[in-house]
């Protein structure tokens, strides 16, 4: 089962991997696909009875489903002259989308000589040209390159912002969701593990299963005891009950530090990043791997030992239980 509340013009995410109930969810707020149980209330009145088209919420598809046959502004201007709008208005309306969308002097273009972007750019002024409470985005961008991905986010948020219209966006894109949304919700088999805002759901998670899906990290067991935890590697103060936990490290836990307190590790790799290097440290007495990141130049090599500190700030502990 699913509860989720979005506030009016709010920009939410549904994140998740591909199969967790992400555009299920979002085909059912539109009406596309029924609830099994439960009901979807849009402006606090009940929409179960409503089908698609009255409902004020307008879908745009991974997949796009622009008609071929028409026009960039026949396709624009087809959901105003389908609820009866005249001629001068939807004239009008669809030049100002144009321009929106930065497609000035395309009207007359035939949507399959186009390009990726300029179908993403045509298909959103069409959910706009319906005039929507709600704008739904079923991973639109997912068939495009970083770079037009960025431009595409970019749009979206100035148009949302601009149309102050309440917008849910299906992604499973990490970096996606936490840069455009006010909130997001991370989905997983089907139900919400946490809905939250970007801030809080990547600094505080509800658990090890949010913590991984944002970010792969290692871990170690310890044990808290008297308000104090300990692990083979180190000790510090939590304001957690006692018992058992995992200690996940985020990248910055761990740094290299020649004064370090934490001793007898190697460098068993060395991955180049562009932006920094990846660093992998292994303690020689047992099968305990860290990873670390440091930025140009490398002065380390595969086989160096190393002493290590640990920025406790980084560290997120989670109950075994």
């Amino acid at each position: 089962s699913v509860s989720l509340t979005v506030d009016d013009g709010a920009f939410i995410s549904l994140l998740g991997a591909s199969g967790c109930g992400k555009s299920t969810l979002l085909k059912t707020i539109a009406g596309i696909i029924a609830p099994s149980k439960g009901s979807v209330f849009l402006n606090g009145v009940c929409a179960d009875h409503l089908p698609p088209h009255k409902r004020g919420t307008v879908i745009v598809f991974q997949d796009l489903r622009l008609f071929p046959h028409m026009t960039v502004a026949e396709n624009i201007a087809f959901p105003m002259k389908m609820r009866g709008a005249a001629r001068e208005e939807y004239v009008r309306t669809t030049t100002e989308l144009l321009e929106k969308v930065q497609l000035q002097g395309f009207e007359r273009r035939r949507v399959r000589e186009m390009s990726g972007g300029q179908l993403q750019r045509v298909a959103l002024a069409r959910a706009l040209a319906a005039n929507p409470n709600v704008l739904l985005l079923d991973e639109p961008f997912s068939s495009l390159d970083e770079n037009l991905r960025q431009d595409m986010r970019q749009l979206v948020q100035r148009l949302q912002k601009d149309y102050k219209i309440t917008t849910i966006l299906v992604t499973h894109d990490r970096q996606e969701a936490l840069s455009m949304s006010d909130k997001i919700a991370l989905m997983m088999d089907g139900r919400i593990l946490q809905y939250d805002t970007p801030e809080n759901i990547y600094n505080m998670p509800v658990s090890r299963a949010v913590a991984d899906f944002f970010e792969s990290a290692p871990y170690i067991e310890g044990v808290v005891r008297d308000g104090i935890f300990k692990c083979e590697i180190a000790e510090f103060v939590v304001d957690k009950p006692d018992g058992i936990y995992q200690a996940v490290l985020r990248s910055g836990a761990i740094y290299i530090d020649e004064k370090g307190p934490i001793r007898d590790f190697y460098v068993s790799e060395i991955q180049y990043r562009g932006e920094d290097y990846k660093i992998t440290l292994k303690e020689e007495s047992s099968n305990l791997q860290l990873e670390t990141y440091i930025s140009s130049p490398c002065q380390f090599n595969v086989g160096d030992m190393v002493c290590i500190g640990l920025n406790v700030s980084r560290v997120l502990l989670f109950s075994s239980n």
